[in-house]
């Protein structure tokens, strides 16, 4: 694929933005030039210290908590804000009344947002998300290179929600190698995603989602029988439906293809025994209705980008770490401490121990 990329203009402003990136309640290097910190979700930076004319910046929000909190974000008026999950997690989308996605979120799943939309997100569990945010001439010149003639409306990319393995991969590129120092590298990732989406043919779902009542019997049935060999055509009689039927609603109603809903939904219970014992990996695996260590191992590395060995090394010395140590307690300098405590944890009476990453002064 041929495409011609239109540099950046990178401004000496935009070395006051090269701070550790945030992770909400733990600290750990991530010390990233090109990624901007999320002070808020979805907002790099305040208004005031975005580098003018920058075509695509990029900036990553880490939330490593696992209960549920909300966050509410409006896109920019010039710019197209789109997401990237680098990791599973469980959430809700809405705007205003309307759901725009509610459900399991694969890794690789991409979200695009329009100029001036607001956006609201429930999560359920830890998260890990790319953003980049592409200014509207920018997706327009790439959408031009790519055959969107400039009498011809602008597709509308609002609300789009697909699974894309390209996007994974860029976001993992960029944020797991040592090109992320480099701040062109990382507009270059931007750029090549743009013009990825911008070439895409998109179709919206023709299938309807399958009925929250069918999806809430499905996904009750493939809990109780995870270590069990599941097939398309057990979980379609469970919904009541054929399996081509099925397979259709339940991805449009999750994003997920049966198999791969099942694959991940075993994943996650073998983490919750790796997490919480000490067995044997094989007996892990067969625990959770894989049929040998090795394919367990794979999929696991798949999903997770570690080793179930190295995952549960990570998870356990996590676990071991004080509280204290994890959320300090430090005054907040900010006025707004009440409102991030009781959204934070609103079902506990004293205000929690948060940790507040201060920035760092900037650089002569």
């Amino acid at each position: 694929m041929r495409f011609h990329a239109t540099r950046t203009n990178p401004k000496s402003g935009r070395a006051a933005i090269h701070r550790r990136l945030q992770n909400v309640g733990v600290e750990y290097d991530t010390d990233h030039r090109g990624l901007y910190e999320e002070s808020t979700w979805r907002h790099p930076a305040t208004v005031d210290e975005w580098p003018p004319g920058g075509d695509v910046l990029v900036s990553r929000w880490v939330d490593r908590r696992s209960f549920r909190r909300s966050e509410k974000t409006v896109s920019p008026s010039d710019r197209h804000v789109i997401g990237v999950a680098l990791m599973t997690t469980r959430l809700k989308f809405t705007r205003g009344p309307h759901i725009i996605f509610d459900g399991l979120v694969p890794a690789g799943m991409l979200h695009i947002a329009g100029p001036s939309q607001p956006l609201a997100a429930e999560f359920h569990s830890p998260c890990d998300f790319i953003h980049f945010h592409v200014s509207n001439d920018y997706l327009r010149k790439c959408q031009d290179a790519a055959g969107v003639g400039p009498t011809q409306p602008t597709p509308d990319l609002n609300d789009l929600i697909i699974r894309d393995p390209l996007a994974e991969l860029l976001g993992r590129t960029l944020v797991g190698s040592n090109h992320t120092k480099d701040e062109l590298y990382a507009e270059s990732v931007g750029q090549t995603l743009v013009m990825h989406i911008a070439r895409m043919e998109f179709s919206r779902p023709t299938a309807s989602p399958l009925a929250k009542w069918r999806l809430k019997r499905v996904q009750a049935y493939v809990d109780a029988h995870l270590d069990e060999a599941l097939s398309l055509p057990d979980l379609a009689a469970v919904a009541g439906l054929s399996p081509m039927y099925f397979a259709a609603q339940f991805r449009a109603a999750t994003g997920y293809r049966p198999h791969d809903y099942l694959l991940h939904q075993r994943i996650e219970s073998a983490k919750s025994i790796l997490s919480s014992t000490d067995r044997p990996l094989v007996e892990v695996a067969l625990g959770v209705g894989f049929r040998a260590q090795a394919h367990f191992s794979t999929v696991f590395k798949r999903l997770t980008g570690e080793s179930p060995a190295r995952w549960r090394r990570t998870s356990m010395s996590e676990r071991q770490l004080p509280e204290a140590s994890l959320y300090p307690r430090e005054e907040l300098d900010s006025p707004i401490k009440d409102d991030v405590a009781n959204r934070f944890r609103p079902d506990l009476w004293t205000t929690p121990e948060i940790r507040v990453l201060k920035r760092h002064p900037l650089q002569p």
